[in-house]
């Protein structure tokens, strides 16, 4: 059973972070271990409070999962001070060479609550994009750290570059902030593009007009871990999360009075691709 750790931020409300990933590893039936960097108390609505864990206990965890277990892939999320993406990077150059990493660059909530320090920035651009196997940001992450606006798919596409271009193995754009377009046979679609080298792949998705939407990407970036650590190849997991999400969203429970959570049990275990 292939073990994948999320280093990430803990959601109260259930709908993204930590808990949204547990969730998704069982759904992929991978184990789930953590490092839990940050505790929030947030909900649908909005991030009420947020405290960082002191980096000696964010290295302890580390320590803890990857003395006793082999971690097959690493997903990133929320790493909200430079101090502690300092810890995660030093760390992963010591004990995690040859394993896949997930990065997805958490700055702003879905609420719009910003959750990354202006001095984490660099720090994540600097420590950890070079580390990546992949980097998953939504296009106004894509926006900070490419340093260029991202409105469109051409924009998508020279971030994507960019983030390339500053050390990453490849890079996921996430669409769900661009105007759905419509596709050949008029069906509204989103557009995610992945980056690898030089090649671009256009991947579309029918588009939902929902309000459940909080914590997509944790679930996204959680979901390729969980197929990497699989030993999907990464376009193939790519493919397969944005599958998983989608129907996520559309299976959505509606619960709260904001972005709602989504559905992450919605399909069989053993679909994973």
């Amino acid at each position: 059973m292939p073990v994948v750790i999320s280093i990430a931020g803990s959601d109260s409300g259930g709908g993204a972070g930590i808990q949204a990933d547990m969730k998704t590893f069982e759904a992929f039936e991978v184990f789930g271990t953590t490092a839990i960097t940050a505790i929030t108390a947030q909900n649908t609505v909005g991030v009420r409070a947020v405290h960082d864990v002191p980096t000696e206990v964010v290295r302890a965890q580390l320590e803890a999962v990857f003395d006793d277990m082999p971690v097959a892939a690493i997903k990133i999320g929320m790493l909200s001070s430079a101090s502690i993406i300092e810890l995660v990077a030093s760390f992963l150059r010591e004990r995690a060479s040859g394993i896949p990493v997930v990065l997805d660059p958490v700055m702003v909530a879905t609420s719009g609550d910003r959750l990354l320090r202006d001095d984490a920035v660099a720090a994540i651009l600097g420590e950890l994009v070079p580390l990546a196997t992949i980097v998953t940001p939504n296009s106004e992450e894509a926006a900070i750290l490419a340093g260029i606006d991202v409105t469109d798919l051409d924009g998508m596409r020279r971030a994507g570059h960019a983030i390339v271009a500053a050390g990453a193995a490849a890079a996921l754009i996430k669409g769900g902030h661009i105007t759905p377009r419509a596709s050949a046979d008029g069906i509204r679609e989103l557009v995610d593009l992945l980056v690898e080298g030089e090649s671009g792949h256009e991947l579309p998705t029918p588009y939902i007009a929902t309000r459940s939407t909080h914590g997509t990407g944790c679930t996204t970036s959680s979901a390729i871990a969980a197929l990497l650590g699989c030993g999907l190849p990464l376009l193939d997991a790519v493919v397969a999360a944005q599958r998983y999400v989608h129907g996520a969203i559309a299976n959505a429970p509606g619960l709260g009075h904001g972005s709602g959570p989504l559905r992450h049990g919605w399909r069989s275990c053993d679909d994973k691709a």
